[in-house]
């Protein structure tokens, strides 16, 4: 390892560092309004569009798809090119996806509006990244609360991305949503602007094959627990965001309310980022990954409870937070299972796996709500939560050997 491969990394957050992490908040912020977006109308317009009512969630399913497709390349790229040619590259897909979604809608093309959804899900791949970013540069101390405060952007896209809809769900009419998607790739015009200035050190040539190798990496109990919790808190939230709007619909509720549910979960999500690091700083990545699973039990009890709109909002609120709390605390468990000149090909890989097993599970949410119910949607998301608790605690408290490494 060379002192030149990574930038140096500092206690307190820095200049260039806050800066940063201000630019990818209002990224985050902007890229989490486009995948709003695509879960608060993505069913419905599945439904819509579909030629059977099983397949309503498979846009949904191919967004995730193109979620654990696109972490790879762009990790690749971040390698070869910089960070910052990453984000401008998926930002782009972004805009993209949703000049074709806007088409889609108006030609009634089903098959048309997945290859939108994918795209969204190649930008949604980039976005994910923005929290490890943040982290670059950082020291130890500083990086939970960098990586929190970028997720914190995410409040903003819980109150952008359903009023987005709302505004202009019914502009182009009859053709319903087609200008929510235009404004979706409005959205992600302007987040490539803000990510333009994003000062991040490009990779230097050593830096691209040292560090041990990724499968030694990947064998740490550490880096297990970790892929394990995020893929189990992502999608287990996936799964029952996904199926909710539809829901509240088969439930004879208005689309009003569901647009509503779905930005009171998405600021649930985010809302926590302003001390989830500190948090982590305080007492550990463990014990608040622990209680975000608790909480996520606790809006599937919710959910079992009743299907009033009050239900489905509360669930949904708990589903927010529980996500923040286990996603946010498995990110910070995988940055103590690398070394610096490791981060981008472990960070990508990490995020492959967690978005390879979601996007598994998403494809069978349509046919579990339609052949089963709400009920069902909220009884199996108990199974794996067990499972994560078990493999945090087959790992207790020791810290990995990475984070002893310079």
């Amino acid at each position: 390892m060379t002192g030149a491969a990574v930038p140096p990394a500092i206690d307190g957050p820095g200049h260039r560092a806050m800066a940063n992490v201000i630019r990818l908040a209002v990224a985050q912020a902007l890229g989490g309004a486009n995948a709003t977006v695509l879960f608060a109308t993505g069913a419905i317009v599945g439904s819509t569009l579909a030629p059977d009512p099983a397949y309503a969630t498979v846009p949904l399913s191919v967004f995730v798809v193109g979620m654990a497709l696109g972490t790879l390349p762009a990790g690749w790229i971040a390698r070869q090119h910089g960070r910052r040619a990453a984000f401008l590259t998926g930002a782009g897909c972004g805009v993209a996806a949703g000049l074709v979604g806007a088409l889609a809608i108006l030609w009634g093309a089903f098959a048309l509006f997945c290859v939108a959804t994918l795209l969204g899900g190649l930008y949604a791949a980039v976005v994910q990244s923005f929290r490890f970013a943040a982290a670059d540069g950082a020291g130890p101390a500083f990086r939970p609360k960098a990586l929190s405060w970028v997720m914190a952007g995410g409040i903003f896209a819980g109150v952008l991305g359903p009023q987005l809809v709302n505004l202009t769900m019914n502009l182009w009419a009859p053709h319903l949503f087609a200008a929510s998607y235009l404004g979706q790739a409005a959205a992600a015009l302007l987040s490539m602007a803000v990510l333009s200035g994003v000062d991040l050190p490009k990779p230097v040539t050593a830096a691209r094959s040292a560090g041990r190798p990724l499968a030694e990496i990947a064998r740490q109990p550490a880096f297990v627990a970790a892929v394990l919790c995020g893929a189990i808190t992502y999608a287990l939230m996936n799964l029952v965001m996904t199926s909710a709007p539809l829901a509240m619909r088969m439930c004879g509720l208005p689309i009003t309310d569901s647009n509503l549910a779905i930005q009171w979960h998405v600021i649930a999500m985010y809302g926590p980022s302003f001390f989830t690091g500190s948090l982590i700083a305080r007492f550990g990545a463990r014990p608040v990954v622990a209680t975000g699973l608790a909480i996520t039990a606790a809006a599937a009890a919710t959910g079992l409870a009743g299907i009033s709109v009050w239900h489905f909002w509360t669930a949904l609120i708990l589903l927010g937070i529980g996500w923040n709390l286990g996603f946010v605390g498995a990110s910070a468990l995988v940055l103590e299972t690398h070394r610096p000149e490791e981060r981008h090909k472990v960070q990508s890989f990490n995020d492959f796996l967690v978005f390879g097993t979601m996007a598994v599970g998403s494809f069978s949410s349509g046919q579990l709500l339609a052949g089963y119910g709400w009920d069902a949607v909220n009884w199996v998301t108990l199974p794996p939560i067990l499972l994560a608790f078990a493999a945090l605690a087959a790992i207790g408290r020791r810290r990995p050997a990475a984070v002893r490494t310079p």
